[in-house]
């Protein structure tokens, strides 16, 4: 049986990194955003407008990544709740320790984690 407090901690930490990793990027991307429309860049025809363009797009994709992974991890502590924590979502078997240790926040075993999320 998996030790569902000591994962628990586990969750609940990564979940405080990725909350403050949202609020960072958030803030990045805003004071981007800000300094762009005091400086009237023009993206095609300045050369730091790429390089901000680039910018906001990477912020963007981390964001999106570490909302996603918020909520697989708010799925996990759910899971925990709910005593399925630990427990293949399409066989129901036990996922392996080693996998969880790596990927806490995973709902399925080795077998059905390919093409998976």
């Amino acid at each position: 049986m998996v030790d569902a407090k000591r994962f628990r901690v586990l969750l609940e930490e990564e979940r405080d990194r990725k909350v403050a990793l949202l609020k960072a990027l958030l803030g990045d991307i805003t004071s981007v955003n800000v300094a762009r429309q005091d400086a009237n860049v023009d993206d095609e025809h300045d050369p730091e407008g790429s390089t901000i363009a680039f910018e906001l797009s990477q912020a963007s994709a981390l964001m999106e990544q570490s909302r996603v992974g918020l909520e697989q991890i708010e799925a996990a502590l759910l899971r925990i709740a709910n005593g399925s924590y630990g427990l293949c979502a399409v066989c129901g078997k036990p996922i392996a320790e080693g996998r969880l240790e790596a990927r806490p926040w995973t709902p399925y075993c080795i077998e059905h984690a390919s093409g998976q999320s």
